[in-house]
């Protein structure tokens, strides 16, 4: 995409559907409450404002998929009818998680036969995320996909088109995106107050051994009761291994590394702060696997430059992600010309600069006392009207207390689901972030800058 194609507009409107949610949390804002989620409890048995409850199930109820049904269970306007799995330990899982004895089965397929299920919720390993959309999509159904929306480019668009053609709802689970936080951070952002932005750094970083995806191997981990073979359907044949099972994001032939995991939230984060919705056009990627040396395909350690077309002639943005180093953890910055924004995993801050014109005098220092004097006099008359006093006062924003922005996040999604109107964070939109994800990887394992082509679709190095 040109810079000439993105207009002032797209900065501070993505949608219809973005407008829609950006009023509610506007609303929000003012009175955080009235986002929160109820407190963890058995499912309420409240309608929606149609008077009808949304009914899902839930694919995939392992790390990811049970914090979702945790938060799924304090949104009044929807309620969960089964939930599948490979692994069938997982399904006594997915009911302590809802907090409800809901229908369980190692087929997520016969779910999608019923005429009262309205939606799902994926939270399978990245590279089963196409097969279970289309599925979805081709029995009716709208659909939450966790992130990154995509295991490949080429997956990423079949799932636009299939979502698009069968006109359905779409929303990836970068729940961020929903918060009132992220709301807050746009809102700065629109307003002008940073003035020409053309440098963002984010990132997010871990240090401990479940933060690298080292996750623990139940006990009861076999072929007896984990279905390998559908498991590795969209994969390169492999024997049973249960550490590639529970630890999929280690490998390429199932996840997507740091660039799925967690610079996912930092470009989705980036994307609706600023209101560009299209991939970057380059990226250049550093790394290596330093201390997790545990035959993982994935770095520990990923650094990436990105440059992104913008109505003010482009920035760069520097996102990096550490598993060997947690400080600074999440964070999300914004460089302006009249200010700075940072956004953390609890607040938003916005800082001015201080641009108010003066004699600079360092810029004399090796010129006679009378060009000193001359420049000095010139610079004054030029400027005859002393400037305002510079004002430092900034502006912080925190989330309130137990605040579950995925909760709002699957409110958001059910909410569209009712008013078929496009949420934020739709298959247009999760599919631009998750190409900067797959522009990440192809880089550092290439060695080379990675160029997005927007005619062919595809990542040229």
């Amino acid at each position: 995409m040109n810079t000439s194609q993105i207009s002032r507009r797209s900065f501070v409107r993505m949608s219809a559907g973005a407008a829609a949610v950006g009023a509610a949390a506007k609303a929000a804002i003012a009175n955080a409450t009235i986002l929160q989620p109820t407190s963890l409890a058995a499912p309420q048995d409240s309608a929606s404002d149609s008077g009808r409850k949304i009914r899902f199930v839930s694919i995939g109820t392992g790390i990811r998929g049970c914090d979702l049904l945790r938060s799924a269970r304090t949104v009044p306007t929807g309620i969960c009818v089964g939930a599948a799995d490979l692994y069938s330990t997982r399904l006594t899982a997915a009911k302590e998680a809802y907090g409800a004895d809901i229908p369980t089965t190692g087929d997520y397929r016969t779910f999608l036969d019923r005429k009262d299920v309205d939606a799902v919720i994926i939270a399978t390993s990245d590279h089963l995320h196409r097969r279970v959309t289309l599925d979805a999509v081709a029995a009716g159904k709208d659909v939450y996909c966790e992130k990154p929306m995509s295991h490949t480019v080429a997956d990423g668009f079949a799932m636009v088109e299939a979502v698009q053609s069968g006109r359905r709802i779409f929303q990836a689970g970068s729940q961020r995106v929903s918060s009132i936080l992220y709301e807050k951070a746009r809102q700065i952002y629109a307003s002008g107050r940073l003035g020409q932005v053309h440098f963002v750094d984010a990132q997010w970083n871990r240090n401990s051994p479940g933060g690298a995806w080292v996750y623990p191997i139940p006990p009861d981990a076999s072929p007896q009761t984990i279905d390998w073979d559908r498991f590795i359907q969209d994969a390169p044949p492999h024997p049973f291994d249960p550490i590639r099972f529970f630890r999929w994001r280690l490998f390429a032939d199932y996840g997507s590394g740091l660039g799925g995991d967690l610079f996912v939230h930092l470009l989705s984060g980036m994307q609706v702060i600023t209101g560009i919705n299209a991939p970057a056009t380059r990226a250049y990627s550093s790394g290596g696997l330093y201390h997790f040396k545990d035959g993982r395909d994935f770095p520990d350690l990923l650094e990436t430059i990105y440059d992104y077309p913008s109505a003010d002639g482009g920035f760069q943005l520097h996102l990096h992600c550490n598993q060997n180093n947690a400080d600074g953890d999440e964070r999300l910055s914004f460089f302006g010309s009249t200010g700075t924004l940072v956004v953390t995993g609890r607040s938003v801050t916005f800082t001015p600069q201080n641009v108010t014109p003066q004699f600079e005098g360092y810029g004399w220092n090796g010129m006679t006392q009378a060009q000193r004097q001359q420049g000095m006099d010139e610079w004054h008359a030029a400027h005859p009207t002393p400037p305002p006093p510079f004002d430092p006062t900034g502006e912080t924003f925190s989330l309130p207390k137990g605040y579950d922005d995925t909760a709002v996040h699957i409110s958001n999604f059910f909410r569209a689901i009712e008013t078929r109107q496009h949420v934020v964070e739709d298959e247009v939109f999760g599919n631009h972030a998750a190409i900067g994800c797959h522009l990440a990887n192809y880089s550092y394992f290439h060695h080379n800058v990675a160029m997005w082509d927007p005619a062919t679709k595809t990542i040229k190095g």
